[in-house]
């Protein structure tokens, strides 16, 4: 480094002295710059600070200091991050020691809601499709089964018998599932068969420790509400304002009353509607390959215009969904038995979050 010394060479030679030491301090910002981007930043392929995740390094007494933005990086990733950072600044001129420090925005966590009006209609396999459908698109999403009086999704999502953990701050750990979204249930906290006597406000409290649970960096929700229009939607629609509601019906008239009922109670609530999914929407013969509709044809497509809400879609009523999602098996995982129509209808979910 070179090194000036006033009463020893004048003025003219401290100008100089200056001059060459801020273009040596310059230059050894520049390479501290690009040893920090050679390392990749994991969530876009880019380097840190071309992806916004650090500023240039700063160096003073040989002790290069980086403040790197980990938010949305899993903790065994930042680690090795922390390594290659090391490694990279350390080969620069000048540099003795690197200090890495760490910083997390919290997560801003977005609640998508699927509801009925009644029961028996899919509403917790579509749930469940839609969460596997939306992180397989690279969506950070975790599952939660509301439906606390008949919890499915531990079964839907091949979970049963895992119980989630406590952390030191005794909120619950999700339980990681074999499709990469993480899934609370009360199915998981009750023995199999077990019924739950509560009365609304403890089902709405249930819920509550659910949503404030430990999610990490899930910044995606899927909501499996219980039916109908009681105190656990009450309680989601007041405390948690999901980002948005999809609602789930079958074609005949009697569940699209219901169902009209369910997008009421998020409208006074101001929670926009996604849209309405008609499922069970025809039949297909397997033997014959005849078409038949024994729930009625096209029911919630007509009352989605009627209501001036979006269509999503239609799920076939396949015997083929059953069988696997009886196995813990969802078709958008699967890519078989109606994956197309899950995943066409998460698509249309995925682009209403991301307008």
């Amino acid at each position: 480094m070179p090194v000036f010394i006033g009463s020893l060479f004048g003025k003219n030679s401290v100008i100089r002295g200056i001059a060459s030491y801020l273009g040596w301090m310059s230059d050894r910002q520049n390479d501290l710059s690009a040893a920090l981007d050679s390392v990749t930043d994991p969530e876009t392929g880019r380097g840190l600070v071309a992806a916004g995740r650090a500023q240039a390094p700063r160096l003073a007494e040989g002790i290069a200091t980086v403040i790197l933005d980990v938010t949305g990086i899993a903790a065994e990733r930042r680690e090795l991050i922390d390594i290659d950072i090391k490694r990279a600044l350390k080969a620069v001129d000048g540099v003795e020691d690197v200090r890495v420090a760490m910083t997390s925005q919290k997560v801003k966590r977005r609640i998508i809601a699927v509801g009925s009006g009644k029961g028996g209609v899919g509403k917790s396999t579509l749930a469940a499709n839609l969460a596997v459908a939306l992180a397989r698109r690279g969506m950070k999403t975790g599952l939660i089964d509301a439906d606390i009086y008949g919890p499915s999704l531990p079964r839907l999502m091949d979970a049963e018998g895992r119980r989630p953990q406590a952390n030191a701050d005794k909120k619950l750990i999700p339980v990681a599932t074999s499709y990469g979204v993480p899934l609370l249930s009360m199915g998981q906290l009750v023995e199999p068969g077990q019924a739950i006597a509560w009365r609304g406000p403890m089902a709405g409290n249930a819920m509550g420790q659910l949503v404030d649970a430990d999610w990490g960096e899930i910044d995606t929700l899927v909501v499996d509400l219980p039916p109908g229009t009681g105190d656990v939607q009450l309680t989601m629609v007041q405390k948690y304002k999901p980002a948005g509601a999809v609602i789930v019906s079958t074609p005949q008239d009697l569940a699209l009353i219901d169902a009209r009922r369910a997008i009421n109670l998020f409208e006074q609530s101001e929670v926009p509607i996604v849209g309405l999914v008609e499922n069970m929407a025809g039949y297909r013969c397997p033997e014959c390959g005849a078409v038949s509709d024994p729930f009625g044809e096209g029911g919630a497509e007509a009352a989605a215009k009627e209501l001036g809400i979006d269509f999503l879609g239609r799920i076939p009523l396949e015997i083929a969904i059953r069988i696997a999602s009886d196995d813990g098996v969802p078709p958008a995982a699967s890519g078989e038995a109606g994956a197309d129509a899950f995943n066409a209808i998460a698509g249309k979910l995925a682009d209403w979050l991301n307008r």
